[in-house]
Formats: C-alpha cells, structure tokens, sequence
C-alpha cells in the first residue's frame, strides 16, 4: 500500500467494491466505517484496514490526506462538514445529502476553509460521452438510463435506497446526476427550465422508479433525459441509450453499444462501443490519487454537482415537495 492514509466511510455503498482494487494500490486505507460491519468484512481484510460502527472514531485518526464519502444520503453532509473542520480532502458520491440546502452548506464550507473536494461523475469522458461529442455542442439531447429493480439494494448491503429519508429519493436522485452534469457540460449552460415526472407504479416502493427531466437552458438549447429502475434484475445489468444533435451533426448509442455519427453533409461512420459504467470507476480513483495534490484539477467539482442536483432537487419540489427528506 502507498499513497495518502485513506478512511472510507459507508463502505457497504454498491460503488465501492469498483473502485476497491485501485483504492489499494492507490492509497494507503486506515480505517473503513459502515452501520453494518458484516457487508465490508472482505474490503477491510483486502486492505488490512479496521473496520468501525461509527465514522466519527475515523475522522481524528493522525495525519489523514485523503477521505471517500458513501452510505446513506441523509448523513452525507455531517461527514463532509467534519472532514471540512479537520482540513481533510474528499470524495463524496451524489447527491451529497437529500436536499439542495445541504449540498450548497457543504460547498461554501469547503470553498471557505480550502478543502479540495470532487465527485464520480464518471460518466464524463467515457465512452458514451466521447461519442455524443462528436456531434459538438448539443442543441438537443436525448439519454435513457434504465437501471435493474429496487430490491437489489436489499440484497447489496443498502436497504436505505428504498427509505425515502434516508435516499432523498430514488432513480431521479441517485441516476440522473450523472446526465444532466453531461449534458450542462457539454451545452456549457445551466438549467433554466425544468419540467418533470416521476412515478412509483411499477414497483410501489417508497421511491420512484421512473422519471423523466426536461432541462432546458437559457438559449433554449434541451436535454430530455429518463431514469429508472424498470429494468428486470439480469446480467445485462440496465438498457441505456443516448441521442445527441448539435453544430457537427448527430450522434446516437444504442443500448447494446452501436453507435453512429452522421455528419451536417450527411457522412455516417459506425462503431461499436461499451456502455457498461462499472469499469469507469477504477480510472477516476486513480486520477484522484493523480491530483490529490492539485486539488483534484481538472476533476468535477461541487459547485458543478451543485448546477446537476438544483434541476433534480427542483424536479422533487414539483411534485409536493419533500417533507424530512421525503418525496
């Protein structure tokens, strides 16, 4: 092991086991925390780290560079503000708490005291994204990210992913993210108009399980984008497909990963790319190690997980607003 001395808090988070190997040959882990110990028995014994209940025995361990933020939604913003009060650089998973009053706390916090702090938006420059590239700057967009049911989090270690309290929501919060910060991204714009629909009907869950945004900017250019948990529990894991129309033409992926650009003249060139998003993680941990000391560089920030979570927060306030955290 090398690097910074790392804690990792909520470890049993369904992201961790995909950036494991590379935290351990990234960093140096001194302690993991989860409610439950029982999930992240293997992650410790793989990185000769102890494991503890409660995160707040971590934070004042000696001369930590570096903190990982998971678990629940709804203690997001407790482990950061710590971690800001102690000077300790962090990663934190969205939505970073279960409202925008939160995330926007933990922001000016950390601007104010100089914590460097990113977020896995590791969709940015994958493959999809470097596809929908192609077509340039988006006029329209168009990205479906449809995910297995609800009842996986019972059986991966997060039974609070269908606890509106504690999730903050459910697809909209937890999927979405990760498109709208593309599609800002890419439009170099912010979200000025948000329409908005969310539904339970499939599953009945505390949650919802669909849900489609439409953003639109400030030069009228849109990105429609749906979410879900509709897909059936299989090893194709989700569909996903993804449409983009802009000043160099128009791209598309489909969900098995074939690909085509056509061109303003009409040219077509054709590819076959991998959607899966698992593999996206190990190389963003690795580029945290890279710029740990460059205050994360060149990586997403929260201001910018600000500007992706305000359409989504405000989708939620459409419909009723939230009460505790509750949709």
């Amino acid at each position: 092991m090398s690097g910074p001395r790392t804690i990792i808090l909520g470890a049993s988070h369904w992201h961790v086991p995909l950036c494991a190997r590379a935290i351990g040959e990234e960093h140096e882990v001194v302690g993991i925390s989860d409610e439950d110990v029982s999930f992240v028995r293997g992650l410790a014994e793989a990185w000769s780290a102890p494991v503890e209940v409660d995160w707040r025995s971590l934070v004042d361990l000696p001369d930590l560079g570096l903190a990982y933020v998971f678990g629940p939604h709804s203690g997001m913003a407790e482990k950061c503000l710590a971690l800001i009060e102690r000077g300790i650089p962090f990663v934190v998973e969205k939505p970073l708490g279960t409202s925008l009053a939160e995330l926007v706390q933990v922001r000016k916090a950390a601007e104010a005291a100089g914590v460097p702090a990113t977020v896995p938006f590791v969709q940015r420059g994958g493959p999809a994204d470097r596809w929908l590239a192609k077509a340039g700057r988006p006029t329209y967009q168009r990205m479906s990210f449809i995910a297995g049911p609800p009842s996986r989090y019972l059986d991966n270690g997060n039974p609070w992913m269908l606890d509106p309290a504690a999730a903050g929501g459910g697809c909209l919060a937890n999927l979405a993210p990760h498109f709208v910060d593309l599609f800002l991204q890419g439009s170099n714009e912010s979200a000025e108009n948000v329409d908005s629909r969310l539904s339970s009907v499939l599953h009945g869950a505390g949650v919802e399980d669909h849900a489609s945004l439409i953003i639109t900017t400030p030069s009228g250019r849109e990105a429609i984008i749906e979410v879900g948990y509709a897909f059936p529990g299989s090893p194709l894991k989700r569909y996903c497909s993804y449409t983009s129309a802009g000043e160099a033409g128009f791209a598309s992926v489909d969900s098995d990963g074939s690909a085509t650009f056509t061109t303003l003249d009409g040219a077509t060139e054709s590819a076959v790319i991998d959607l899966d998003s698992d593999p996206l993680y190990d190389p963003f941990v690795r580029r945290v190690a890279k710029t740990l000391e460059d205050g994360f560089r060149g990586l997403p920030t929260l201001a910018q997980l600000e500007d992706a979570m305000r359409p989504i927060w405000q989708a939620y306030d459409d419909h009723g607003g939230r009460e505790d955290g509750r949709p």
